[in-house]
């Protein structure tokens, strides 16, 4: 929960410091990359740390993510322009790229199959505490103290989190000489990096259909083909092809991108309605879209129960069904309506949530051993940040369509914001489709050992 809560306060503290950031160091126009490069390199790195895991042990993988966004927290610290800290919050990305799949994975190797969910809610309940304490942090810092230290406050804290780790956590993994596939690393890293680049600034950078976008695309399509028929013959693929091949594995992670897709559209147009249509300020928004962190580690925690006395397959039905019924009623919303509304329409959402990617991650799990599951987990992992990435694109085309340029009238806005709704909605209409999918041979982890 220590080491989550390094990357869940950095992914949201940087947002209300953006201001004080550009009026100290400059470069307005180069800002959004302070995002998009986090977001890349961490995406990119899960894949090769999930590999890592099972090829090194759960630990030291960890431990190289603490240190490495420890130095790149001191040096976004000491950034002296808008190109230095984008260059530093890369290292920053690659070390939440250790961070994030690590963490789950130990979590499947600590926990019984009937304890995982309890532990799952407590972990998300850390994205839900930083969903709030980390804009507030920022503002604070940025106002009061001085912006450098929304990457500064990381060093006590990533020194703690190391420090429970080296003392508390006793790992037995099975050391032996690893073969690392290095070719398959780079092929897999540079597509990544081509078409997730592509897609985050597609619409935005540069048009679609231009030259810059297809080359990215496509260069970046071509190369995941190469690494496709590389990993075949490669000893120890840094990503096995039969993730692909097994029906529980490729259901669950696409659950994980509508689980990403939909979460991005909320994160980023909820508080613009709330905001731009119903004339509230930042914290209301702000405190409107928490409740959607609110309902998920409920029901997360409260998961392992339902799915003990139903099965993995019923619980992310259950759950799918209340993201499906809870952007249905996001549709009710116009220029209007209660901010009450729109909370409670998100927290519905969150408890479908809760019921949704937890379970299925851990039937994920536990339908491997443990010389597999750091490369089941980062592969949802990843799959969940390849579906914020798709989603930013889609539903940024969708607003761009309807309202263009920079214009901020409300009636275009309620209806640009309404069709994204719908977007959302037809992502859980499919997610509802492919929990009916999750074979029942999955619920052979839940029966206990004779």
């Amino acid at each position: 929960m220590l080491s989550t809560a390094l990357i869940a306060i950095d992914s949201t503290i940087i947002a209300t410091a953006v201001p004080s950031i550009v009026k100290d160091i400059g470069g307005f126009t180069e800002f959004p990359w302070l995002f998009s490069v986090y977001l890349l390199a961490q995406a990119v790195s899960v894949p090769i740390y999930g590999k890592l895991n099972d090829l090194f042990g759960r630990k030291p993988v960890v431990l190289w993510g603490i240190g490495l966004f420890l130095l790149g927290s001191i040096l976004c610290g000491l950034a002296w322009n808008m190109l230095s800290l984008i260059i530093f919050r890369v290292v920053q990305g690659l070390g939440a790229g250790a961070i994030a799949p690590t963490t789950i994975t130990i979590v499947g190797d600590l926990y019984t199959v009937r304890e995982r969910a309890k532990v799952q809610g407590y972990v998300a309940s850390v994205w839900g505490i930083s969903s709030v304490v980390g804009p507030t942090l920022g503002g604070v810092f940025s106002e009061y103290v001085d912006w450098r230290w929304i990457f500064l406050i990381n060093i006590p804290l990533c020194l703690l989190a190391g420090g429970m780790i080296v003392t508390k956590f006793q790992e037995r993994a099975e050391r032996q000489r690893p073969v690392i596939d290095y070719r398959g690393a780079a092929l897999l890293s540079v597509g990544l990096t081509l078409v997730i680049l592509g897609v985050l600034e597609g619409g935005q950078a540069w048009a679609w259909t231009s030259p810059a976008s297809l080359l990215t695309l496509g260069g970046g399509l071509v190369l995941l083909v190469i690494f496709g028929f590389a990993e075949r013959g490669a000893r120890e693929p840094v990503l096995p092809l039969w993730v692909f091949r097994r029906r529980l594995l490729v259901t669950s992670g696409q659950l994980a991108v509508g689980v990403g897709a939909i979460l991005l559209g909320l994160s980023s147009y909820v508080p613009i309605y709330v905001q731009d249509v119903l004339g509230y300020g930042p914290l209301v928004a702000g405190f409107a879209l928490a409740a959607l962190t609110l309902g998920w580690p409920i029901t997360a925690s409260q998961a392992g129960r339902v799915y003990l006395r139903v099965g993995f397959r019923v619980t992310a039905l259950i759950g799918t069904a209340l993201v499906t019924a809870g952007t249905a009623l996001l549709l009710l919303l116009g220029e209007g309506s209660s901010v009450w509304a729109v909370g409670g329409y998100c927290l519905v959402i969150g408890l479908g949530m809760g019921l949704t990617a937890a379970p299925t991650l851990i039937a994920a799990q536990s339908s491997v051993g443990w010389s597999e599951r750091g490369v089941v987990t980062a592969n949802n992992i990843f799959l969940r940040s390849l579906g914020s990435a798709l989603g930013a694109a889609v539903f940024g085309a969708i607003a761009n369509a309807i309202i263009g340029g920079d214009s901020v009238d409300p009636g275009l806005l309620t209806t640009a914001v309404h069709r994204i709704f719908i977007g959302m909605l037809l992502v859980a209409v499919v997610m509802v489709g492919l929990a009916s999918l999750i074979p029942r041979s999955a619920d052979a982890a839940l029966e206990p050992a004779s």
